[in-house]
Parts: structure tokens; sequence; C-alpha cells
């Protein structure tokens, strides 16, 4: 049954959009096609909000950046939440990362990372990626030929980059990744710690425990990780607030890992239902970088922030009004027919490649070179060794409107040791 302009706005706030590709994409494209710039007046528990679905206009928001904020609503939560959110702002005691941050914070906050991201320290990263990378492969092996992709390789191996680079004890893996699945999954039953945000708050309470430990252990003895870093950082001659230092850490263990390993998941299950260009890709490893890029495109595993207008701006003849925010669907205008030449196909060789999977202008992905890093390393060490793969049951992706993508990749493959 075919969707009006209506029922397509209000997909985008439905986690359940995001776990049924088809039903997504038939959404975004007609929104592209006949309402780029559409109001969601009613969405069932969310107050309202503008949907972005153009490739362009998404960028001219984002390069807008002192005229569209972040604050007060960075991502699309239930009404019930964004009062919650409102409530915690004023107390002074809410999640506060860079994605909820405006300038003139988010420049001073952001650069307290930055260097670890940089060239040198990616390159000085590489052979711990290579090696963790090799250690997952070598993992596919130990599960005898039949794995679940995403539960038993994916979620971990970006993980284990990660918080080796916050410097975390191999102890604390699985809690970290418990908990990240718990606040990324808040709409997925399989994944949710509960119902209410009540409920789900105490998966950030638990967060912000463990982190405030952290801190204290690496203000008492720093060391030369990420968290000593983030930990000993100081603004203006003070030291970050027990907050403000915990959503640092929040940020850089969750954002590092989830979407990356929903990347790797759905790049590799493209390539299965794609065998051409499987084929293509393993008899010319040069275009694995242009790979990567499209595996990105593909699975987009942000799906969305959020924006409000702090005056009134025309976009497309369409006035959006100050004090109202705009959705802006990355995975919408990582397909739009204008930008790409045949969006809806898997091309490991597509050149050029413009999505905006990390965002644009100043919000740019933090970890956008990290992430482009692990994900050719894991490619570059299975291909070569890769001699057969095939699906052994249906995938299933997370519902969500945030970060996500597949939760279930049931995979038989034969590999050389």
């Amino acid at each position: 049954m075919s969707l009006t302009v209506d029922e397509a706005g209000r997909a985008l706030a439905d986690p359940r959009s995001y776990a049924d590709d088809k039903r997504l994409h038939d959404a975004m494209a007609l929104l592209r096609r006949e309402a780029p710039v559409h109001w969601v007046a009613d969405p069932p528990g969310y107050n309202p909000f503008w949907a972005i679905t153009r490739h362009a206009d998404i960028m001219e928001i984002e390069r807008n950046h002192a005229l569209f904020l972040n604050a007060p609503r960075p991502i699309l939560g239930t009404a019930e939440y964004d009062a919650m959110n409102r409530e915690r702002a004023e107390q002074g005691i809410a999640l506060r990362t860079l994605v909820h941050m405006d300038d003139p914070d988010h420049r001073v906050i952001r650069a307290i990372g930055a260097d670890w991201f940089r060239p040198k320290a990616m390159r000085a990263l590489e052979d711990r990626v290579k090696e963790l990378a090799r250690r997952y492969v070598d993992r596919m092996i130990e599960h005898g030929g039949e794995c679940d992709f995403v539960q038993q390789i994916a979620v971990h191996y970006p993980l284990y980059v990660i918080l080796s680079l916050l410097g975390l004890p191999e102890s604390d893996f699985d809690r970290m990744l418990k908990l990240t699945q718990e606040l990324f999954g808040g709409d997925d039953s399989d994944m949710r710690r509960g119902t209410t945000p009540e409920e789900q708050l105490t998966v950030l309470l638990d967060f912000f425990a463990y982190f405030q430990e952290l801190t204290a252990a690496r203000r008492a003895e720093p060391t030369d990780d990420l968290a000593s870093a983030i930990a000993n950082a100081r603004v203006d001659g003070e030291p970050l607030n027990d907050f403000d230092t915990a959503s640092y850490y929040v940020i850089i263990a969750t954002a590092g890992h989830d979407t990356t390993s929903s990347t790797i998941s759905g790049g590799l299950h493209a390539l299965i239902e794609h065998p051409d260009q499987l084929g293509r890709l393993r008899a010319d490893p040069a275009l694995m970088p242009y790979a990567v890029d499209e595996m990105i495109r593909w699975v987009t595993p942000v799906k969305e922030f959020m924006r409000t207008a702090t005056e009134d701006y025309d976009l497309r003849g369409v006035t959006i009004r100050k004090g109202e925010s705009v959705l802006l669907s990355y995975p919408s205008a990582n397909r739009d027919e204008e930008i790409f030449d045949d969006p809806f196909r898997f091309d490991v060789g597509r050149d050029p490649n413009k999505h905006l999977a990390f965002g644009f202008g100043v919000h740019y992905c933090l970890g956008a070179a990290l992430a482009r890093m692990e994900v050719r390393a894991f490619f570059e060490e299975l291909l070569p060794r890769l001699e057969s793969i095939e699906l052994a049951g249906e995938p299933e992706n997370v519902a969500t409107t945030f970060v996500g993508g597949l939760k279930r990749l049931p995979v038989r493959y034969s590999l050389k040791g």
C-alpha cells in the first residue's frame, strides 16, 4: 500500500521504520520527491518537527550552525523524553556531549580530544587496529564456519579499539558493550532496559557512576591514554565538571564503536547481497577506500540529528519559524537522486561519494578517520582469507530513530586459516 506524504513524515519518527529498509526508503523517497521540507505536525508520542530529506538542504542547515542550534533538542526523542531533558538541564544534571553543544562550548570541548583523532595519532594506532582485525577474523574460524556476525564479531572489534584508546581494562569491555546497546537500543524490545524515560535514565546513571570513578583514578594518577586527557582537561583554568567529563567519556565510548560495528555488519551484508561487488573488490583491493565509504553511505548508522531555529528561515520556499525544530535525515540524504548516480546501487568503486554519514561542518564526526581505518582493516584482513560466504538466516535491524543498523546477521562461511 502506498504512503501519503503525511504518513511518510510520521515514519521518520517511528523506530519500527528503521528496522524495515523498504518502508523507510519508500517514505524518504516520497518526501524527497514531493515535500523535501515537510512539517510533521502529529508524530505519535513526539513533538512536531520539519523533516529535511534533501542532501543540499541538510548541508545548508549544517553550514548555518549559528542559526540552527543543537540545543535544546539535539536528537529526536519522545515528548516525554524532551520534557525530562529540559528539566534535568535546568537542574544542571543533563547529559551534555558534543552532540548537545553549540559554540563556543562545542569548539572548546571538542578540542580536548581532537589530537587523539588526527592523522599522526591514527598512524600510531594502526598496528593495534590491524592486530584486532586479525583477532576477530580468526575468531570467525573459531566459531566453526557459522555465526551471528553482529553479536559474535562486529560489536566486539571496534569496541576493543575505542576502549583501548581510552585506556579501559578489558575486564570492563562487556559492561561497556551492554550499556551502549541499552543506551542506543531504547526503542528496541531486545535491547532496552525499560520502557519509560526514567528506566532508561538508569543506563545513563550507570555510565556516569563508572566514569566518575575513572575520572578520580586518572586525576590521582595520570596516564598516557585518552581517558586521562579528558579527566585532566582544563577550560579557562578549571577542570570540567563531573557531568561534562562523564558526558565526554560517554560519547567517545558509545559513538566510537556502535556506529562502526553497524557499518562493518551492514557492509558485509551488502557484499553478500551483491556478489558481483564482492568479486570486484577481491579482484582489485585498491578499491578498498572507495568500498569503505560506500559501506558507510549504504548503512548510514546515524539516522538523524535535530536542530532548532533561532530565527525565521526560508528553505525551498517554506518558512521555518524561530523555535521550530528540523530533523536532518541522513539516510535520505545518502540516497538523494540529485547527488548520487543510481543511489540504490551498491558500488564498491563509487567516486565521487559525497555522503553525509559523518555529518558536515563544525559538527563533522570527530572519529571519522578512525572509523574508516577500522572498517578498512577488517575487510583487508577478511577478504583475502574468504573462500565463501552466504546468509544462514534472516538479518534483523535495530528499531531506533537515532543510531543503529543490523542487530543480527547469521552467516555461513569458509575461511583460510
